[in-house]
């Protein structure tokens, strides 16, 4: 996928925002939409993430500021990666806040966020940058702007959204070795599994713990897939350290998580371990980011 800068949007004849009635429009003037298309969507630097992406030419990344610019959203407003993409096809506000009243066909769909997401936590595991924060801080002023013009936004300063996006990144890394492990099991008839890992096996899976679900229940996802792990490791003992699932599992809960106090959570920058050879792709374990003809990229 080839990285492309969004060039800034204006309005045009054929604009979605055109349609809308005067009372309508003037709605939307008032809105936390006007704020958002206005201060924050124009200062989201998008060049500091084209490191996320190929310099080959292929497809076009899906734009940089929409799904920076919607991840911040979903948190002001607590809402699910799924909400976000439903209310950007629907709703004027979140069209004109991300400035894709032009668009035919609005450019999130399901994955967008959680693969957008994921670049951004491969990218700081191999080079410490946390490009998400980063950026997101540099806009603080800006989000408090406007926090400040409606009451049903969630009242949060920018390194704490910075902050959750990194944890539901983290959470779905952890997720995803968790349900290598258990479909393993199933699919080598090996061990009796408790009927609760079951959903691991479901391909739809994955969309129902974060696509459809809003922040609120990170912390509830987080601690569900911690304890099911350790239950894995109980279950399982010794028996299959030659099984790749197995010892993938082992090293992300080693490198993402600690045991502190008889209870298992994630690892902090203050306890250590952080490096560059952390697993990010479970499906690729030597999956990794390197320089060709002077671009660095996914692997």
């Amino acid at each position: 996928m080839a990285f492309r800068i969004n060039s800034y949007q204006q309005l045009s004849l054929t604009d979605s925002y055109s349609g809308l009635t005067c009372r309508e429009q003037q709605a939307l003037e008032r809105s936390w939409a006007k704020t958002f298309s206005e201060d924050i969507f124009p200062s989201i630097d998008e060049e500091p993430f084209a490191v996320l992406y190929s310099s080959n030419a292929s497809r076009p990344n899906t734009p940089v500021n929409v799904c920076i610019g919607a991840l911040i959203i979903k948190e002001v407003f607590g809402i699910s990666d799924d909400e976000i993409v439903e209310n950007l096809m629907l709703d004027p506000r979140y069209q004109y806040a991300l400035h894709t009243t032009s668009y035919e066909e609005q450019p999130l769909s399901d994955k967008s966020l959680s693969r957008f997401r994921k670049r951004c936590y491969d990218y700081e595991s191999v080079y410490g940058v946390d490009l998400l924060h980063n950026c997101i801080v540099g806009l603080s002023d800006k989000i408090a702007k406007m926090m400040d013009i409606n009451p049903r936004i969630k009242r949060m300063d920018s390194m704490m959204i910075a902050a959750n996006i990194r944890k539901l990144s983290r959470t779905e890394l952890l997720y995803t070795c968790v349900a290598k492990m258990v479909i393993y099991l199933h699919k080598n008839n090996q061990k009796d599994l408790p009927k609760k890992f079951d959903h691991y096996c479901d391909p739809n899976d994955y969309n129902r713990t974060f696509y459809y679900n809003n922040d609120s229940e990170t912390d509830n996802q987080l601690k569900t897939v911690l304890e099911d792990a350790d239950e894995l490791l109980s279950v399982c003992g010794s028996d299959y350290d030659d099984v790749t699932e197995y010892q993938l599992l082992i090293r992300c809960l080693s490198e993402q998580t600690i045991v502190d106090e008889a209870v298992r959570r994630l690892r902090t920058k203050e306890d250590g371990g952080f490096h560059s050879g952390m697993l990010q792709n479970p499906s690729d374990p030597d999956a990794t980011f390197r320089t060709k003809a002077g671009k660095e990229h996914q692997g």
